[in-house]
């Protein structure tokens, strides 16, 4: 009895953190690879009194190391390099974290091999037509994960910001639709879990919203579970690929949403860029970046402001950050298999992670290319973030392709307001500032703008010049999903409605040419008539391009590779204009020759000594090739 007491008297009297029992609720990554160029893994535990004294980690197994153990102050999180060695047999290990007494608190982490799959991580190229959809909005092939927090009221298709139902499995049922349209790459918004609850930190004309987006990360390791699972994701890439698509991911490291857990209780003191209680708004400075007169402070509030003063910005000079965001990006690639990413918000970072970021990307996979989101008319700042040039700050940020948004809105201005068509030809003339302007990804709508049939003056025939523009100029062109069929829509989220038949009880199925107008039909035929030509001629995908027409309203070019010559005219006017031009130039186009219109709009046109010279109906585009 006195032992008995004794004992009991020393544990009351020594300091908690002698005999505390850790626990880990999470692990991030859960699992990583044998060969992998990051080695060791640093890994991020989650969990309660993780900061005790003399903690140790056995993993189980001589080939996994944990080394290099830092907890945070109040002992909610523990980093540590775990090394795996490259023998290591692919499995589930039992990982224990402890203090002096043995029980602690285990989790399972997942060694698995290295991805050797020929129809994964290959890149898109010119070669291909991205089709971009939010998989809320897109199609609904899973009812019961509708509304799985089970009357949270997050699901409510009456209300733009909540979530409609849309999920993987749609997707993977109308893979053939995207396949018919002449598709060959995917983007999808976001996929991390999200909010689960109704968001009133984001509230609009007294509505509260929901992560339905995929943009507010609440867990930068898990599948928001309105679109499914994990082995869901897996599913949809794998089919997708065998099909003959290339998916790509879309990521975001500048930020997470308003209601992860680090928002209020980060793993280190310097995770974010300021507190929720205490930060900058991020004032959309994006020029400061490449001004080569700026110090931090002129920067900051770009780089370190928080979206709409309320979305967590990260602190990528945080070494933790860094990794941590680092092996995220690498972790999804590998497991889901992934072929390219689509970085969010490129100009909110500092360039000098990006170069970190991006090259630890191509030394894992060297076929993979990023393409990154800069929301900019101005061509030298889009410029200044692509890959192959170091910047005045001596880093090249390794960001293989953008949006080619500076050509965006003179193709808007053109085509839908029916100003000028030359100022697509002024735009293109800035093509000397791009590294590569041939990898640049072009389109006429996105989901953060309006869409193309919003604009004042928009038209069938102008969105079929616009459509017809992108699909024969220099770059990979980029189709919004709804565009296909001319659908109209205003600012956010108006532009985001969901696509019709994707949903039970819609009440037409413009999936299917019956349940489409004579319109939509007219639309979609002709953009699946310019995939397939793009398929059909190398020449517009990859051949050098020649300019030969510049007039207010019309325009002419050529795309030549080897023995291929397509040549491209548009009238831009409202009413039939002459056109009069050179091909003498082109040695694939005889001199005295007849050229058909692959478009089937316009009747052959004569070339003669040379010269082209006839009158062209008014808003109309050809695509001519050697008759």
């Amino acid at each position: 009895m006195k032992n008995n007491l004794r004992l009991l008297l020393i544990l009351l009297i020594l300091p908690i953190s002698i005999y505390a029992q850790p626990s880990v609720e999470k692990a991030e990554p859960p699992s990583w690879w044998t060969g992998s160029t990051v080695n060791p893994v640093r890994i991020l535990l989650t969990g309660k009194d993780l900061n005790v004294a003399k903690m140790v980690i056995n993993t189980g197994s001589p080939n996994l190391v944990a080394t290099n153990l830092k907890p945070s102050e109040n002992g909610h999180y523990l980093f540590f390099d775990l090394r795996i060695a490259p023998n290591t047999k692919p499995g589930k290990y039992k990982i224990r974290v402890y203090n002096i007494q043995p029980q602690g608190s285990s989790f399972d982490f997942e060694v698995l091999p290295k991805s050797t799959s020929i129809t994964q991580h290959r890149g898109y190229t010119p070669d291909d037509v991205i089709y971009f959809l939010m998989p809320d909005r897109f199609a609904d092939g899973d009812t019961s994960n509708n509304d799985p927090e089970k009357s949270k009221g997050l699901y409510d298709r009456s209300k733009g910001r909540r979530y409609h139902g849309g999920d993987l499995q749609g997707i993977i049922n109308k893979l053939s639709y995207l396949k018919s349209l002449g598709v060959t790459a995917i983007w999808t918004t976001p996929i991390y879990d999200n909010n689960d609850k109704l968001d009133y930190k984001e509230v609009y004309n007294g509505e509260p919203s929901t992560g339905y987006h995929g943009y507010g990360a609440t867990d930068m390791y898990a599948v928001d579970e309105h679109l499914g699972d994990l082995a869901k994701l897996k599913e949809f890439v794998q089919i997708a690929q065998k099909m003959g698509f290339k998916v790509i991911q879309d990521q975001v490291a500048n930020h997470t949403g308003p209601y992860h857990r680090w928002a209020d209780d980060p793993p280190t003191p310097t995770w974010w860029n300021g507190t929720v209680q205490n930060h900058p708004n991020n004032n959309w400075q994006k020029w400061t970046a490449m001004n080569p007169r700026a110090t931090y402070q002129t920067q900051s509030r770009n780089i370190d402001g928080w979206f709409i003063d309320i979305l967590p910005d990260f602190n990528q000079n945080d070494p933790e950050v860094e990794k941590y965001l680092i092996q995220n990006s690498l972790w999804w690639m590998e497991v889901a298999g992934f072929d390219a990413i689509r970085m969010d918000t490129l100009p909110h970072v500092p360039r000098s992670f990006w170069q970190k970021w991006g090259g630890a990307i191509h030394k894992e996979y060297p076929k993979v290319n990023i393409l990154g989101e800069l929301f900019d008319g101005d061509p030298a700042l889009v410029a200044y973030f692509q890959a192959g040039r170091k910047g005045h700050d001596g880093i090249d940020t390794q960001i293989d392709t953008l949006y080619d948004y500076a050509l965006f809105y003179p193709i808007r201005n053109a085509f839908a307001k029916g100003e000028s068509i030359r100022g697509v030809s002024q735009m293109l003339a800035h093509d000397w500032l791009y590294p590569n302007p041939n990898v640049l990804t072009t389109f006429i709508g996105l989901h953060d703008m309006e869409r193309f049939m919003n604009e004042k003056g928009a038209t069938i025939e102008g969105l079929k010049l616009a459509q017809t523009f992108i699909m024969t100029t220099r770059g990979t062109p980029l189709l919004y999903y709804g565009d296909e069929i001319a659908m109209p829509g205003g600012g956010d989220p108006d532009n985001r409605k969901d696509f019709p038949g994707g949903f039970a009880g819609d009440k037409k199925n413009a999936f299917e040419p019956s349940g489409r107008t004579k319109e939509e039909n007219e639309v979609w035929n002709h953009l699946a008539k310019l995939g397939a030509l793009r398929q059909k001629y190398e020449a517009l995908r990859n051949g050098k391009s020649l300019d030969l027409l510049d007039e207010e309203q019309q325009s002419a070019y050529a795309r030549v590779l080897n023995n291929q010559a397509v040549l491209m005219i548009f009238n831009n006017d409202t009413k039939p204009a002459q056109v009069s031009f050179e091909v003498s130039m082109i040695k694939q186009i005889p001199a005295n020759s007849l050229m058909k219109d692959e478009l089937g709009k316009i009747s052959d046109i004569k070339i003669e000594n040379g010269k082209v010279k006839f009158t062209m109906p008014a808003r109309t585009a050809g695509v001519f090739t050697v008759k």
